[in-house]
């Protein structure tokens, strides 16, 4: 009895290890009255949450929980590898000061048809710093219960070590000029130390900052001197896609850009935008985007934009006489993270012949796309709904990490953004 009792233990410690060396983090929320979870470089309103290891920049988080009764809300830091799983250091290995903090900033919302308590802090600050560089999560808690996050945010701290250049090119090796886009990178060691470039080297290409399409497990496809080459790669060709739709619901007193009209439904506004529709034009059609990145704005704010503005219910629409039988539609953008999930999937109403989706959103300025996920995939599609051409504008962000032989964890020596 005795015997089966420590097998037993013994099979839960090695099964919970190896969920844990299984898990992928990625930002997102995991309770419903936490909404407008953002990470961002203090000061700019649209780089991603990449500071230097030895700089003066800092990354603000946020987050409202939808209630005036306050909460006592902590996070920890952890460090990742770079595909994002949990590494093998221990706290002190990477942090410098404390492993979790409080987060004591909050404010009231205030004239809102939704309450809310806006809570934000910034990392790195007075009571924890960074050791060493690499990818990072912060897990949100309330009171002591640090096993169950209500939200988690991950940035990246990097040490410059090695410089890349990049260019983004129609002309791809698989058809030219039409609906694809192909990156080229070039890779200058600048005498940084390493033995094997093809095991060291971890490298990681986004578009959009776009989990579900990044491509990674890279190797050079020429070396030479202090040069890794990632050219004519066809690992590096994806779809050009489609300029993001965009609205601005800062006012609820006139209809702007992407909306078709503003209702007060008691107690609650309603906004209504725009219908858009599939793409079946050949031709491109430049519109200005921030790549699926959202603001929070309020035209008539007073004195602090995050507890003034006020949460409205948006609903989007899709008509389409023949809904997709072979697969899923999706609104993607940052707003959600670029999570496709329940938050985030359409419905589609046979009556009305469309797809259409209602989220509550607060005020601001929004970009968002309509992905298809085919069954059986976790990869979006642009073409389908909205079309794909290679001139569309999309940003993408190289990330060049490396684990030298006898190393514990993946440095993050350089990253490169194009558009």
């Amino acid at each position: 009895m005795r015997k089966n009792f420590w097998i037993l233990c013994l099979f839960v410690v090695v099964f919970n290890f190896q969920l844990k060396a299984q898990t992928i983090y990625n930002t997102r929320i995991f309770r419903d009255d936490i909404k407008t979870l953002h990470a961002g470089i203090q000061g700019e309103k649209f780089l991603l949450s990449i500071i230097e290891l030895d700089g003066s920049n800092v990354i603000d988080i946020s987050f409202d929980q939808m209630s005036h009764d306050t909460k006592t809300f902590r996070y920890k830091v952890i460090h990742l590898n770079a595909d994002r799983t949990p590494s093998d250091l221990l706290t002190n290995e990477y942090l410098s000061g404390f492993t979790n903090d409080d987060i004591t900033n909050y404010t009231l919302s205030v004239n809102t048809t939704f309450l809310y308590t806006h809570y934000s802090f910034e990392l790195r600050n007075d009571n924890i710093g960074f050791k060493i560089s690499g990818n990072y999560a912060v897990l949100i808690y309330e009171d002591n219960n640090s096993e169950n996050p209500v939200a988690q945010v991950c940035f990246s701290v990097v040490e410059p070590k090695v410089s890349v250049s990049a260019n983004v090119r129609a002309n791809t090796d698989i058809e030219l000029s039409n609906r694809l886009q192909q990156i080229d990178f070039e890779i200058s060691t600048n005498g940084f130390n390493y033995r094997d470039p093809e095991t060291e080297f971890k490298i990681v290409v986004r578009q959009n900052n776009r989990n579900d399409n990044e491509v990674k497990n890279l190797k050079p496809t020429f070396i030479s001197g202090n040069k890794l080459s990632y050219n004519n790669n066809r690992q590096l060709i994806f779809e050009g896609g489609n300029e993001y739709h965009r609205f601005d619901i800062s006012s609820i007193y006139s209809a702007s850009e992407g909306v078709d009209n503003v209702k007060y439904e008691q107690p609650h506004y309603e906004v209504f935008l725009t219908p858009n529709k599939v793409q079946n034009s050949k031709t491109y059609m430049h519109n200005f985007d921030v790549n699926g990145k959202f603001l929070i704005n309020f035209q008539e704010v007073f004195d602090d934009v995050n507890s003034e503005a006020d949460y409205l219910y948006v609903h989007f629409s899709l008509p389409e006489k023949n809904p997709f039988f072979d697969g899923q539609v999706y609104i993607g953008g940052e707003w959600n993270y670029n999570l496709m999930d329940d938050q985030s999937r359409l419905q589609y109403d046979n009556k009305n012949e469309m797809y259409y989706k209602t989220i509550l959103l607060k005020q601001g300025g929004y970009n968002y796309q309509y992905w298809f996920v085919p069954k059986g995939s976790k990869k979006a599609i642009v073409e389908k709904i909205e079309g794909s051409y290679w001139q569309t504008g999309n940003e993408y962000t190289i990330y060049v990490y490396h684990r030298g032989w006898g190393e514990r964890y993946d440095k993050l020596i350089a990253v490169k953004q194009i558009e």
